[in-house]
């Protein structure tokens, strides 16, 4: 899968179940509009949705599970329920928090990892990271890419986000991993898509800026506030 996406745009598809547009169906669409738009991969959350998603479009999916867990703040593939879930769908790739945080129950990283290359070893394994001590660890446990998914979303990160100080967080992803590395979170323009292509990141995932018309449609709305004010 890696090198389908290689150098290019992959769009993330999701819609939450409090959101408008949480449906397998509209997301299925989403992917087409995206396809027919250049997109070379889609990124997809739920066994429902990447289905859906596979039947109305053949590029690969990167396939995550949003699920919450009691005494745990990790929640994109979080244990081996997500994990069976996601070797079902058909996605080419799993995404899963690889953070340093408490997981639920007594689950590790590392088991999970093993785990997906017992049971499904043609699937390729992206670690969501959100500080470089991280995804050095993620190369480590023999994760296939590194995403900075995660930076500026964990309470130790959560000052910082992806594109400051021009992009020196992914900079430094870059020099400390040899693994592909990803570049997630906050891209919200077309020059930032480009320079993150420009710094080296092997792909580049848009979500928010392509896919969520409610968020898009308040960053137009609010521009005026304080004029209105």
């Amino acid at each position: 899968m890696l090198d389908v996406i290689q150098g290019g745009l992959v769009v993330s598809c999701q819609a939450l179940e409090h959101e408008p547009l949480h449906s397998s169906y509209i997301m299925s669409k989403m992917a087409l509009a995206a396809k027919e738009g250049g997109a070379l991969g889609i990124r997809a959350n739920s066994k429902a949705d990447i289905v859906a998603i596979k039947q109305e479009v053949e590029l690969p999916v990167i396939g995550i599970v949003k699920r919450e867990y009691e005494g745990s703040e990790v929640f994109i593939t979080a244990t081996r329920t997500e994990i069976d879930e996601l070797m079902e769908s058909g996605c080419e790739m799993i995404a899963m928090d690889a953070t340093l945080r408490k997981r639920p129950g007594s689950g590790t990283i590392a088991s999970l990892v093993s785990y997906c290359r017992k049971t499904k070893p043609d699937v390729r394994l992206m670690a969501d990271i959100s500080t470089v001590e991280e995804a050095i660890a993620a190369e480590v446990l023999g994760f296939d890419c590194v995403s900075t998914t995660l930076h500026g979303y964990t309470p130790y990160t959560s000052h910082t986000k992806l594109y400051e100080n021009e992009f020196a967080f992914l900079k430094e992803v870059l020099k400390k991993v040899k693994l592909p590395v990803i570049a997630e979170g906050n891209v919200m323009t077309p020059e930032m898509y480009r320079r993150c292509l420009e710094l080296g990141a092997a792909s580049v995932v848009v979500g928010g800026a392509i896919t969520r018309p409610k968020e898009i449609t308040a960053r137009f709305v609010q521009v005026l506030d304080g004029i209105r004010d």
